[in-house]
Parts: C-alpha cells; structure tokens; sequence
C-alpha cells in the first residue's frame, strides 16, 4: 500500500513539472501579447511588421528593418558555422583518434561558457578591423566594419560550439555495424560517411542546426557591439544593421515611461518570440518527414 501511495506521488510530481514545462512557452507569449496590446489597438499589425520607419516620438513604429537584421545576421551565421561543424564533428567521430575528441570536448565546453560579452569585445578588437580593412576593399567596399558581416561571423563563433556538440552526439550513437556493413560491401571510408552516417544521423543534423538558428537568433549583447545599431533596412553584407534583441537591450531600460514606445518593445519581443518558435516547429516537421521517409 505505501509503495503504491509513493509511485502515485511520484507521478503526480512528475506530471505537475511537465505541465509547467509545456505551459510555460504559452504564458511567456500571452504575457508579450498582453504587453503589446496598446500598441496593437494603435495600429494594425501589417503596418508595423512592413514598414521600416522608426520613429517612436512621432508614432511610427515600423519593425522591418530589424526583422531583416536579425534574419540577415542569423542565416549568414549558420550559413558559416553549419559546414564547419559538420565537417569538424564528421573528422572528430570518423578520422580522428579518440584522444582528440577527448581533448576537443573541454575545448568546446569553454567556447560555450564565455560570456557573450568577451565575443563582443573580441569582435570589436579583431572581426571589425579585419572586415573594415582587409574583407569589404576586396569587393571595393569603404566601411566602418561595424556591418551585418561583423555581426554574422562573431555570431558563428559563438554558435558553433552548441552545433558541434550535437553532431558529435548524433553520429557517435550512430551503431557501428552500419559503416561495417557499408565497408564490407565495397563502400570508401568517404561514401561510407556521405551515404550511411550522414543519411542515418540526418534529423539529428537538422535539431542541431534548428537549435543553432534559434541560438543565433536571439543573442543580443555580442551582436549588438559589432553589427553598427542602424534603424535601416540593410541592403548587403557590408551594411550596418540593428537586430530585434539588439532593439530590445538598447532602449527597454530608458523606455519603460513611454507607454507606447515600451508596448512597442514588448511586440519587437513577441515578435522575436514568434519567429524562434516557427524555427524549432519548422526543424521538427523536416525530422518527422525525413524520419516517415
């Protein structure tokens, strides 16, 4: 009787903490869309979503431009740091003795535990100098280097270490008796990789890049140093732009006694909230189709 009395507790427990795991993601958006409704009853949503005037005192609230930073800043950098840590977790777990993986997990530990902060700098002192000076004249280009490429390339840094943690999860549980299958049939180590364990770990593939944009997506501080804080709507790489988390960081604080302006932030913060989730919905139904597949 009391051993059933505990497991009964014990499941109770257990589906109270999952309730408020599953809820959570709910209370956070009605609680953004709450605080975004005076802005909202203002204007209409298409109005503030397409335009890309910003001018909170005059009551212009377009958020375009930040909407295209942020995707701009975020593709870009999955754009460099997804092959590189595709390939680095494919020579890791395929080529590479067992003594460099276990000397490249600390050294992945500790890119993933610096302060976002310390990338800013880093981006400022060396990624800013190196786009404004040696990357953008090489496409006869004069800029200050505080551009959407600046932001991109200390974004993919600081992502790559929450990728390749993954991948290399994802294809060390990959069983060994495919690739020995693969190479007792004929197959070369590379076909092995490129038509066995790449197709095998291929949703794991596509979670960690999922996890990686929305990662990107929504970090502010070491974007928001580099990528030059411009209310525009950047037309290349080598543009300055201003992403919705830099938006948000920037002026929330001085803000808060505007009420328009702060239901305005409130909306850039659910519209960021918004777009995350349609990235991890869109990453699960790529899984499940290629899993049906």
């Amino acid at each position: 009787m009391i051993r059933r009395l505990r497991d009964r507790l014990n499941v109770s427990w257990m589906i109270v903490v999952l309730a408020i795991v599953l809820v959570l993601p709910f209370l956070l958006g009605i609680g953004l869309y709450l605080q975004s409704a005076m802005l909202l009853n203002e204007q209409s949503i298409f109005r503030i979503l397409f335009t890309s005037k910003w001018m909170p005192m005059a009551g212009k609230f377009g958020l375009l431009g930040f909407i295209l930073s942020s995707l701009m800043v975020t593709v870009l950098s999955l754009l460099i740091a997804g092959p590189i840590c595709l390939l680095t977790a494919i020579h890791l777990t395929q080529y590479a003795k067992k003594w460099v993986l276990r000397i490249m997990h600390p050294v992945i530990d500790i890119l993933a535990g610096i302060p976002s902060v310390i990338y800013g700098v880093w981006g400022i002192l060396v990624v800013v100098p190196l786009v404004s000076r040696h990357i953008a004249p090489l496409f006869g280009v004069q800029t200050s280097g505080y551009t959407l490429l600046a932001g991109s390339v200390v974004l993919a840094v600081m992502i790559i270490p929450f990728i390749l943690n993954i991948l290399i999860e994802v294809f060390r549980n990959i069983p060994s008796e495919l690739t020995e299958a693969s190479l007792a049939l004929g197959a070369t180590r590379w076909q092995t990789i490129k038509h066995v364990i790449v197709r095998k770990g291929f949703p794991g593939i596509i979670s960690a890049m999922g996890l990686g944009v929305s990662r990107a997506f929504g970090e502010t501080i070491a974007v928001l140093m580099v990528v030059g804080n411009v209310a525009t709507i950047p037309t290349g790489i080598f543009q300055p732009g201003y992403p919705l988390p830099a938006l948000i960081a920037n002026n929330y604080g001085e803000m808060m006694s505007i009420p328009m302006y702060q239901s305005a932030l409130m909306f850039s913060a659910l519209v960021l909230f918004v777009v995350v989730m349609l990235f991890n919905l869109a990453s699960r139904i790529a899984i499940t189709r290629f899993e049906t597949k």
